[in-house]
């Protein structure tokens, strides 16, 4: 017994440790990690647009674990439809404003990133959908839409483009922030996430943190680039707040995700409430 005390390694005597801790002391640890993480990445890099395209990339890789999952599988089960919809919605909507208002390299990846939506979406509703989890992906879409739809109108960027193409980037950045919801509610129902869907939902996570990341390190450098490309008013920080709300929503999910691969666990389970 004494043996085995000694045998533990310091990031099992870690796990353990905060495993044994209250939800808000564990809340406090979880913010206090990401002040920590933003601080390392303020010096270590340097470009913090590459921060977006890291973003990007391992959004790309959470994808292929989806495609992977179908193709390897034939199974659809444990993802929610409705998220991936909502997904390749608030994509068209950015690549047309990517088109009329800030033609870049991030165009083309929203552009490959839509084609593999899409992909998912054709699988999942046509040639997968006896595997489909109707009666679990419940969430209605216009909880989403509705409530997106109306900030877009109250709350858009106050530059000198088309109000309709304003609100229109301002509905796609509001979408993104809660697309997952209906996803997350499918696992709140089944509580237990099987791998290839568990690593699609953490790729997302750190993907919305890289991105998170980006917005809040370019106003702790002072840069003018916010204000002058996103306009003044609300509108700059609500999209701080969208990216925060999206890291948010997604955080709950990537604690179990990361506890279960300490514990050499393959399936995340959920206790009820956490997402």
């Amino acid at each position: 017994m004494g043996v085995g005390k000694r045998a533990r390694n310091p990031v099992q005597t870690a796990v353990w440790w905060v495993k044994k801790q209250p939800p808000k002391v564990k809340a406090a640890l979880g913010v206090l990690i990401g002040i920590m993480t933003l601080i390392f990445l303020r010096f270590v890099i340097r470009d913090h647009d590459n921060l977006f395209l890291a973003a990007e990339f391992v959004h790309a890789v959470g994808i292929g674990c989806l495609i992977y999952k179908l193709m390897k599988e034939n199974s659809c089960s444990g993802l929610s439809l409705k998220s991936q919809e909502l997904t390749a919605i608030f994509l068209m909507v950015r690549l047309y404003c990517s088109l009329v208002m800030e033609f870049d390299i991030h165009t083309l990846l929203d552009f490959l990133t839509f084609l593999t939506t899409a992909w998912v979406i054709y699988m999942m509703r046509f040639k997968l959908k006896a595997t489909s989890s109707e009666d679990l992906d419940n969430l209605p879409t216009y909880y989403v839409l509705g409530p997106c739809a109306v900030m877009a109108i109250l709350i858009h960027p106050g530059t000198s483009h088309h109000i309709i193409n304003r609100v229109l980037w301002a509905f796609c950045v509001y979408l993104e922030a809660v697309s997952v919801m209906p996803q997350l509610r499918v696992m709140q129902n089944t509580r237990v996430v099987e791998p290839f869907t568990a690593h699609y939902v953490f790729a997302l996570g750190i993907a919305r943190f890289l991105s998170c990341a980006h917005w809040i390190l370019q106003v702790l450098d002072g840069r003018s680039f916010l204000l002058n490309v996103l306009g003044y008013g609300l509108w700059p920080g609500m999209v701080l707040l969208s990216e925060i709300v999206q890291t948010t929503i997604l955080a709950d999910f990537c604690y179990y995700y990361a506890k279960s691969v300490m514990d050499g666990q393959m399936m995340v389970r959920l206790p009820s409430g956490v997402v």
